[in-house]
């Protein structure tokens, strides 16, 4: 697939969006077809398909790729004249999701883990324990994390610099004295190549997922670290503050991941 080739490796979620492509390759009725000759009909039966075993959320995303496909065929390849993807009505989001992390839970995966307070992880489970660490100080990415190198870490001034993320911006990431203390010690272990970690994203995943169904701790991604983090953040930082140290272009996107309590809340009236 020509997208595939030649705009995938442009994007941040190049690994999501070829396992999609080849996902939609497969699933789609029309593959074969022009792209010229596909109907909004056809988009639609596919979308009403895809809720049979898909949430909400997962279509809407697969219909945001698509419709980028017929996009670039439309206005770069000029193989088609219009996008019918436009012309579907995507399903809803559904709620956010407000998933916290508990301090029971916290510690018992740090557990699991392996993890030794300040000492250089040896394992890649001792690693996995480091992103998860980081991830609830900065409310970082888990690959923005894992892509961490000596280059772009800049310890005495107390940030990190991210190159590449999700919405094709850099940014540069300010660190609590925690979340320092525990980059350093990556820092210090790194090998020749300054790479922070050796683990990848998708052998992270796959490891989390593991040791939370071992542990019985139900429901929680390694994604919603962004939850936790941004909900502990908003106690300590202005709005535009915290969306500047998020990424996020607009502040009142936060929203999807504060999820204070009404006891928190209430802690914070008196």
């Amino acid at each position: 697939m020509r997208y595939k080739r030649e705009v995938s490796p442009s994007k941040a979620g190049q690994r999501w969006e070829e396992i999609r492509l080849d996902k939609l390759n497969r699933e789609l009725s029309f593959v074969g077809l022009r792209i010229g000759d596909v109907t909004v009909d056809q988009i639609a039966e596919w979308r009403d398909a895809s809720l049979k075993t898909l949430k909400p959320p997962s279509v809407r995303r697969e219909m945001t790729l698509l419709s980028s496909v017929f996009e670039i065929a439309k206005t770069e390849w000029r193989w088609c004249s219009n996008n019918p993807v436009r012309d579907v009505k995507r399903p809803g989001n559904g709620r956010p999701r407000d998933r916290r992390l508990s301090a029971d839970e916290e510690r018992r995966l740090l557990e699991r883990f392996g993890y030794v307070e300040g000492a250089a992880p040896e394992t890649l489970m001792q690693e996995l324990a480091y992103a998860f660490l980081i991830a609830l100080e900065t409310a970082m990415r888990q690959g923005e994390i894992l892509s961490l190198s000596k280059a772009n870490t800049f310890l005495p001034q107390r940030y990190v610099r991210l190159d590449i993320t999700k919405n094709g911006d850099s940014r540069n990431v300010p660190l609590s004295r925690r979340a320092a203390e525990l980059i350093g010690v990556l820092v210090e272990s790194a090998g020749a190549s300054g790479d922070l970690f050796r683990l990848e994203s998708g052998s992270a995943d796959s490891m989390f997922r593991r040791v939370r169904d071992e542990l019985k701790i139900d429901g929680f991604r390694f994604h919603d670290t962004r939850h936790e983090a941004i909900t502990r953040l908003a106690r300590k930082l202005e709005l535009l503050d915290l969306a500047r140290m998020t990424g996020h272009r607009d502040p009142r996107s936060l929203m999807v991941y504060y999820n204070a309590t009404a006891t928190e809340v209430a802690s914070r009236l008196d």
